[in-house]
């Protein structure tokens, strides 16, 4: 699972999503994480409702399922939801790395169902109607 950390100083999650100059994308698992790659942007991010900063942070994290963010305003959280990524809200800059631990330890565990469904985000949506066994009279 991919996993993207808005950061202005590429360490900790510290920065608003669409004023964030970096995300970085990790890849995690319950044995381990890698840094797969550093999306940076560009210098004029501070301003507000300016949706289309937001298109190339998007792009970016498309395959990801959590983005990890200090802020996120309604907007820019109602078009990360809809591209079926959960963000999650840090209340002060935390180190990145001790979130992928946290993260990774989570997922040697049984994970909460929030997590679950992240895990899911890019296999594709079946139902199985066949499998249920009823018993019939």
């Amino acid at each position: 699972m991919k996993i993207a950390f808005a950061t202005q100083d590429q360490q900790r999650v510290d920065a608003h999503f669409g004023w964030a100059k970096h995300l970085a994308v990790y890849e995690i698992t319950p044995d381990g994480y890698d840094f797969v790659h550093d999306h940076g942007f560009g210098e004029d991010l501070a301003e507000d409702g300016n949706e289309d900063k937001l298109a190339p942070k998007l792009e970016a994290i498309k395959d990801c399922a959590i983005v990890y963010v200090a802020a996120i305003g309604g907007s820019a959280a109602a078009r990360v939801v809809a591209s079926r990524i959960h963000p999650i809200k840090v209340s002060s800059p935390e180190p990145i790395l001790d979130i992928l631990d946290r993260l990774q330890e989570v997922l040697k565990g049984t994970p909460p169902p929030w997590l679950r469904k992240a895990l899911l985000k890019d296999q594709p949506r079946t139902a199985d109607f066949e499998s249920d066994d009823e018993v019939q009279s």
